[in-house]
Formats: C-alpha cells, structure tokens, sequence
C-alpha cells in the first residue's frame, strides 16, 4: 500500500471506528474530534489551537464549538489580563463522552498495532515522531535544509 493510500484508509477506518461512540452521544464526528482533542491535550484550550494543531478549518470547530457549548459540554472563560481569548474547558457532562471516545481511540490503535511487539510499537512511534517533525518543519527538517 502506497503512504497516500495508507493515511486516507487510517483516517477512514479511525472515523468508523468512533462512530458508535458520536451515534451514542449524539455527536458529529468534528464535535468528537474537538472534545477529545481538548481532553487529550489540556496545554491546549482555544479554538485557535484546535484549527492550528489537528489542522482543521475554522468554520467547522467555530460551529463545533458553539454546539458543544450550547449542550453544556464545554464551556468558555477567560483568563486574567487577556479578555480576547476565550479558553475551552471540558464540562463534568462531557466526562462520558470522553471516557468512550478514549476506549474507542485505545482500541482503534490496538487493532493498527495488532501483531507488533512492545519494541516494534516503540520505534514506529519514533519514525512517526520524525516524521511530524520534517512535516511541521522541526528540528529534523531544518537540519537536513541547511
């Protein structure tokens, strides 16, 4: 399987694999995505941070954003000295959702891993780290430029 191929079946089959979990909760698969995202990575709680990071359009966590809140699971505040930027935290209602969702994303990469051994998990994750790095320009990238 060609890389092209290979990343567009993952995302497909990661979107199907949490699809029970969105029909359960009555989520769309982009309001799944924006809550598991701010519970998996708490040093980032904008929506600003959300589009930059999982590289997903404004509009869509905008509209995302808005629901969730609207339902009671997020909710926005500001922090001291900065009345622009509104962070996102979690709701005590969205702790089922998030409970879910971190089962279905934990079997999800069991089944990818399926067959490796702790080692060979260990060091795909270090090519998939150096990977991220030359995609996003990180140190890795930078040096081989130079």
């Amino acid at each position: 399987m060609k890389l092209f191929e290979f990343l567009s079946a993952v995302k497909d089959q990661y979107a199907e694999a949490v699809m029970p979990v969105c029909k359960k909760h009555g989520l769309t698969y982009m309001e799944f995505n924006v809550l598991l995202f701010l519970a998996n990575n708490p040093a980032y709680t904008t929506a600003a941070e959300i589009v930059e990071q999982r590289r997903l359009t404004k509009s869509h966590v905008s509209i995302s954003v808005r629901s969730l809140t609207e339902r009671g699971l997020l909710r926005g505040e500001y922090r001291e000295g900065n009345r622009r930027t509104v962070h996102l935290l979690l709701c005590g209602s969205a702790e089922a959702i998030v409970r879910d969702g971190r089962a279905a994303q934990e079997a999800f990469t069991d089944a990818l891993y399926r067959g490796f051994s702790e080692h060979e998990r260990a060091q795909m994750q270090g090519y998939m780290d150096r990977i991220g790095e030359n995609v996003t320009g990180g140190a890795g990238a930078k040096e081989q430029k130079a």
